[in-house]
């Protein structure tokens, strides 16, 4: 024999009720069917009870709405005709008259509310039995006797156990009784409790030790996590009594918790269906589940709506009692306590409760220790709502270590506060509180650390699309399957911006199409707003890419920082800004756990900041800094010839896409600067930009006016730059805008380079830069190559969103 229940989804409707009929039908055992009311009816009674109660208003519209969806279903299972017809009007009139009976009093006591509560499973059960070929209904309400607690009434298991064998000692077939009811010794209608059809079925279950307990419902079983916050969340296939207990308890809501206990004791397994998938295996519950190996954790469970609430105080050290009194206090206020965290020192204790139970709850604890608050023992009673209590379940947890280590490792490196935690000593559960505003991003963060730790998972939101930008994409969509197969990381574009529009799709935009999305969003592109969206999608593993130029970009690092999301940019301007600045960001990074990674400032795609880095980081000490380190300058070098003249070589510079749109911003030598100055920085040398001499090789006068001016008066200098370079050529030597830091000073400038000097021999728009260290000291390191063009400095920025990802 088994015990199969089905909820009010599960019943809600009559096509619902075939589905149930098929299910039942297709058992090859004996089965007792447990049926919840219609769904929704029972929250429709309890509305028209209060109605009625209040003496101000009409409860016929709701009543009238719990008729006409029985009607429906009478109508659609039965064409409106049989004996069922009477049964389901005779049971609603009964609700109608008692109703009727509250308006008059104005007054809705538990006994009352009990009587009313279950009509709807009372309806319900001679629907599905009479609707069920061979079908007997048998009255729960007759079966099962509680005491006269009414809302929640306690079971008599002695004289329940004894009604419900007698009842079907000789039993076979199908049986259909209704859940939720039951009677006192006096024959007045109580309840179990909300969620009560689950408990009928484990006491009916237990009683009769049958082969197993379904419970038919609208989800495929206890999910690794709620599936409306986590789309990746997946069923798990076992569980043990205990972790679907507490599972159950921390809001995932599959069953209802004492519904565990009878069956436990008499070891019946309950499996966890659902009724729209019959097809699924759904959860199994039992004393021994299967756990895989790298598999600790079954699953997270939160509640939210919760206060915590915390008794501090020098006087509570030492002194016995204090938490008695305290539960003590709540529990006569029927407070439930979720969660308990006791300092150590015994200075303070926190409970989360309910939030609508604050109010009482802080006057039953004042109450009882008034004496103590008037003494200064007690310092204050603090409240803080707007909370969630999240909760890891497995028993295999206390078999593995570093659980908690890595848990709160990974909710920390994601910026969030964890406010109190608790822990068993059986190590079930590891149970914390965070506000609920990050209960969203913390059930991610853990969701994707404990079962989806094969891959990480990287979103990004992307500024700017411009040949970098653009570039950068491509090369994200072109890598992304090889990443995630060999690297098991999976990069995501959240969210992206051009000067016009913006886009943002948590689950990730479509890197071929993400133009089209554009074009089609309505949001419109705002740098505030960009950042404020990116801030309240509060996603885990979140980095902002700067591929602008602009400085109001730059300018809100130290916001997108303090949000816990990782920066990288392509940006020069926030390194080589004032060095209070430069310093925050760096120190605000490092405090957060987050990266701010600018490799590209410096050289494109060239590892020179990282490279740099390491050698600090080990130990080393930088001397002295030589560095060719604009391509634009060095291509426009390098292509100056008896052919080419100075203006020339600057305009294919610009058409080739080498230099700015307006070349003059490369010929100032700033950018150069810029990048010594970072260099110089990352060195550990506290340098300003006015440290850094800059000496031209085209007059001061070219950079005022027009660009158009410029193009027209740079030729002037085509005859004198022919002229030097025809000595160069007869001394063989080269020109090399240089950058060069040493003793704590920086300089850039044009230099004359011989055929002996590294720089002589570079090509095209190469870079190159010689470090001179304690350690490479006689021989300096080297780092050349590419150094300039969209495609390279895309790629360095690439480079360093993967160092984002840690993998």
């Amino acid at each position: 024999m088994k015990v199969l229940k089905f909820g009010g989804t599960s019943v809600a409707s009559a096509e619902n009720i075939r589905r149930v009929k098929e299910i039942v039908q297709k058992q090859n055992e004996d089965v007792i069917v447990v049926v919840s009311a219609l769904g929704g009816v029972t929250d429709l009674i309890l509305q028209a009870a209060r109605v009625a109660a209040s003496g101000t208003g009409d409860f016929h519209p709701v009543l009238s709405e719990i008729k006409n969806r029985h009607a429906q279903a009478v109508a659609e299972l039965f064409n409106g005709a049989g004996p069922v017809v009477y049964i389901a009007e005779e049971l609603l009139d009964e609700l109608e008259q008692i109703l009727t009976g509250i308006t008059l009093v104005g007054e809705l006591t538990p006994k009352t509310l009990d009587r009313i509560a279950g009509i709807g499973e009372r309806v319900s059960s001679h629907l599905v039995a009479q609707f069920i070929p061979g079908a007997v209904r048998k009255d729960s309400a007759e079966l099962i006797q509680t005491d006269s607690y009414f809302g929640k009434a306690r079971v008599d298991f002695e004289v329940t156990n004894q009604k419900i064998r007698d009842a079907f000692a000789s039993f076979s077939g199908i049986a259909v009784i209704p859940g939720f009811i039951a009677k006192n010794v006096k024959g007045e209608f109580t309840t179990l409790g909300r969620g009560g059809s689950d408990y009928t079925a484990a006491i009916m279950a237990a009683a009769l030790n049958v082969e197993a307990l379904e419970i038919w419902t609208d989800v495929d079983g206890f999910m690794t996590a709620d599936p409306r916050v986590i789309s990746k969340a997946y069923t798990i296939p076992e569980l043990t009594y205990s972790e679907a207990m507490e599972l159950s308890h921390f809001g995932a809501k599959v069953i209802y918790p004492p519904t565990i206990l009878p069956v436990y004791q008499e070891g019946i397994p309950i499996r966890i269906k659902n009724t729209f998938k019959p097809e699924n295996e759904g959860t199994l519950i039992l004393s021994s589940a299967q756990t895989p190996k790298d598999r600790p954790i079954k699953g997270i469970s939160s509640i939210s709506g919760i206060t915590l609430l915390t008794l501090q105080g020098i006087g509570m050290v030492g002194v016995t009692g204090i938490s008695m009194r305290l539960f003590t206090a709540l529990a006569r206020v029927n407070v439930n306590v979720i969660l308990i965290s006791q300092a150590s020192s015994e200075n303070s204790i926190s409970v989360a409760i309910d939030e609508h139970a604050v109010e009482v709850a802080e006057s039953a604890i004042r109450e009882e220790f008034e004496k103590e608050i008037e003494m200064g023992q007690v310092s204050k009673i603090d409240i803080e709502s707007g909370l969630s209590v999240v909760a890891i379940v497995g028993e295999n947890m206390k078999h593995t270590t570093g659980i908690a280590g890595k848990l709160f490792s990974t909710i920390g490196k994601n910026g969030i506060n964890v406010i109190a935690i608790a822990q068993g000593a059986s190590e079930l559960n590891i149970s914390w509180v965070v506000k609920t505003s990050e209960l969203r991003k913390t059930l991610n963060v853990v969701h994707e650390s404990f079962f989806l730790s094969e891959n990480v998972e990287l979103n990004v939101f992307l500024m700017g699309i411009g040949t970098v930008g653009s570039n950068l994409l491509q090369q994200m969509q072109k890598q992304q399957k090889k990443l995630l197969d060999e690297k098991h990381l999976k990069i995501k574009l959240t969210g992206v911006a051009n000067s016009r529009k913006m886009a943002f799709l948590r689950e990730g935009i479509d890197m071929t199409t993400f133009r089209e999305k554009l074009e089609n969003s309505e949001q419109k592109s705002g740098l505030p707003g960009f950042i404020h969206e990116m801030k309240e999608m509060n996603i885990y593993n979140s980095v902002f890419v700067d591929c602008t130029a602009s400085d109001e970009v730059s300018g809100y690092y130290k916001e997108v920082l303090n949000a816990n999301i990782s920066v990288v940019t392509a940006n020069k301007v926030a390194a080589s800004s004032d060095y209070k600045n430069y310093l925050d960001l760096k120190d605000v990074a490092k405090q957060k756990g987050v990266k701010f990674l600018f490799e590209t400032n410096v050289g494109a795609g060239l590892p020179i900041i990282n490279t740099l880095n390491d050698l600090v980081n080990s130990g080393d000490r930088i001397l002295k800094i030589e560095a060719v380190l604009s391509g634009t300058l060095n291509f426009i070098f390098n292509t100056i010839s008896a052919k080419v003249p100075l203006s020339k070589t600057i305009l294919m510079a610009k058409e080739q896409g080498y230099s700015e749109p307006d070349p003059r911003v490369d010929l100032s030598g700033l950018d150069v600067a810029r990048k010594i100055l970072i260099l110089a920085r990352e060195s550990g040398y506290p340098l300003e930009m006015d440290d850094i001499s800059v000496k031209r090789f085209i007059p001061d006068a070219l950079f005022d006016g027009s660009l158009d001016d410029f193009w027209e008066n740079v030729k002037a200098l085509d005859n004198e730059f022919e002229e030097n370079r025809k000595r160069l050529e007869a001394e063989n030597k080269k020109w090399r805008f240089v950058a060069r830091f040493e003793e704590e000073k920086a300089q850039v400038g044009l230099q004359e380079v011989d055929s002996r000097h590294p720089f002589y021999d570079l090509e095209g728009s190469n870079n190159l830069v010689m470090y001179t260290t304690e350690r490479y000291n006689e021989f300096p390191m080297l780092i050349k190559g590419y150094g300039a063009g969209a495609s390279v400095t895309a790629a360095g920025v690439f480079a360093d969103l993967i160092k984002v990802s840690n993998i």
